[in-house]
């Protein structure tokens, strides 16, 4: 390779790096940031009963119940057992002050019948599980509604923004009530449904729940960019973005309807480790073959074909891309039996990712294209330093969530 590409490369990477450190010390690679999700199951109890369960990660629900006081109880004795990662001691610090917990909860998020406000009652004790690594809590509600109604409404107001700690949270709600199945997304700007909703109604949470799950996911977004970085052509960034839209719509399809369970221990660092190594394909091609390589070769007669590298390129990225479905499909949270509706509302959800998927190649990849054809020595930087820091960004995900795990 040239003195200017190695000089590029070496400066984009020694940048970069000293950009990894800072995020490396900034928190654990599973903490909730800036967003979290509440997970809710709705079904028939007893005649004019609804029971819902409700699932909270778990340090968000302490602080926000106890309004981060640190002389609070609640939040004394719950931070302790999460310091400590003692589910028990976890699961007895809520049950020890489920007043507090309890009121939180039927506070805001709510069961209304016909129009009149159900009564709730708390079922059991609180138990505790993980989702993707993170302790969740598990609160069981028996609701008490007015007789009559033929549908139900669920309002979930649950760790609202207002409140500092995070941002953007959404509701998940799978229900088999009133004689209806299905499920739906609540957030701020959705923050009800009801039974009697119409089906395009949910489709539409779900594309926009997976259109912001794409948007909001930073480690599926720069895995995207180096598939960007990493190709010269049209055609390469096709191929590479149709492989990756293939493999990770089955995996999607498959965990989200049950049929194949891989633990997030495992699917979140594989994850951080696929954005390292294509990222890390394309500093390897340009250390070996110039600014001008390229996975494509010329035929005869002016088409191009895939060379034996462009052939393993697209085997990494389909391979990464199962992993990658799976992660989208526990990031959707869904349980419940199989029928069309939640069939069609997996695909729609998809659909909301890949419609992200294409904006984002159709906006970064002609700027890129552009830019190398006026500029090649900035295009040059420019894919050295997306690519450097790109595959930084992976190994330092990948060491910290293959140690928190």
């Amino acid at each position: 390779m040239s003195g200017r590409v190695s000089r590029t490369v070496i400066v984009a990477v020694v940048g970069f790096i000293a950009a990894a450190l800072a995020v490396l010390g900034a928190g654990p690679a599973y903490a909730h940031g800036f967003s979290s999700t509440v997970y809710a199951d709705i079904s028939s109890g007893d005649e004019n009963h609804v029971r819902t369960a409700l699932e909270l990660e778990y340090d968000l629900f302490v602080v926000s119940a106890a309004d981060y006081e640190d002389d609070d109880p609640l939040f004394q004795a719950g931070t302790a057992a999460f310091d400590d990662g003692d589910t028990a001691a976890q699961a007895a610090a809520l049950n020890g002050h489920r007043r507090t917990a309890l009121d939180y909860v039927t506070e805001r998020f709510s069961v209304t019948s016909g129009g009149d406000s159900c009564t709730p009652s708390q079922v059991g004790d609180v138990t505790m599980g993980a989702r993707e690594g993170v302790p969740y809590a598990r609160l069981l509600l028996d609701w008490a509604c007015p007789a009559g109604a033929d549908a139900h409404e669920v309002r979930s107001g649950l760790f609202p923004d207002a409140e500092d700690y995070v941002k953007g949270t959404k509701t998940i709600v799978t229900y088999d009530l009133d004689g209806r199945t299905g499920s739906a997304a609540l957030d701020a700007g959705n923050p009800s449904f009801s039974t009697g909703q119409s089906w395009y109604e949910r489709f539409r949470e779900f594309f926009v729940l997976g259109a912001e799950h794409l948007l909001t996911g930073i480690d599926h977004i720069l895995f995207l960019l180096a598939l960007i970085a990493g190709s010269r052509r049209l055609r390469e960034i096709v191929l590479a973005a149709t492989s990756f839209t293939l493999a990770h719509s089955v995996t999607f399809m498959l965990a989200a309807l049950g049929l194949v369970d891989v633990p997030a221990a495992v699917v979140e660092p594989v994850i951080a480790l696929s954005i390292a190594v294509v990222a890390g394909w394309h500093l390897w091609r340009l250390w070996r073959r110039g600014d001008h390589a390229t996975d494509l070769e010329t035929t005869g007669r002016g088409h191009f074909s895939l060379d034996r590298a462009g052939w393993i390129r697209l085997g990494i990225v389909f391979c990464f891309g199962l992993v990658h479905g799976l992660g989208f499909a526990g990031a959707l949270g869904i349980d419940e039996a199989w029928s069309w509706t939640l069939l069609w509302s997996l695909l729609v959800f998809n659909v909301g990712i890949e419609t992200v998927q294409l904006a984002i190649i159709g906006v970064v990849f002609p700027l890129l294209i552009v830019l190398r054809r006026a500029y090649p020595r900035v295009g040059l930087w420019a894919t050295g330093a997306i690519a450097a820091g790109v595959s930084i960004m992976g190994l330092v995900w990948f060491f910290q969530r293959l140690f928190a795990s």
